[in-house]
């Protein structure tokens, strides 16, 4: 999982926009709009969001950070599904079968 407060300002400044009154009213604002998580109710699952996410990482380009869509994520997808989607490009979820549920995963690459 990647953590952001490990990683030093100094290296990415843009962590303390995330502070910023205008960041906070913006994010108020999407988990008003859309109060439950996008990626729960994919799996029919109905769940509060608290975090408002950039669907494009914005990797400090400002135009992106201010007005790049966003998400409504509950904790659990914010923390680990989202960050494995943008590390490795597929996520661990697995199903009820006991198999992956991302296409991307490497089980279901052919050989």
């Amino acid at each position: 999982m990647l953590d952001l407060m490990a990683t030093p300002t100094l290296e990415r400044p843009w962590l303390r926009w995330y502070g910023l009154q205008r960041w906070r009213n913006r994010a108020k604002w999407q988990l008003k709009q859309h109060p439950l998580c996008v990626m729960c109710l994919e799996k029919n699952i109905v769940m509060a969001a608290n975090a408002a996410d950039h669907i494009e990482p914005h990797r400090g380009d400002q135009k992106k950070f201010w007005f790049g869509k966003l998400q409504s994520l509950c904790p659990e997808h914010h923390a680990s599904s989202k960050q494995q989607l943008e590390n490795k490009g597929f996520v661990n979820d697995i199903g009820l079968d006991g198999f992956p549920v991302d296409e991307n995963h490497p089980f279901h690459r052919r050989p």
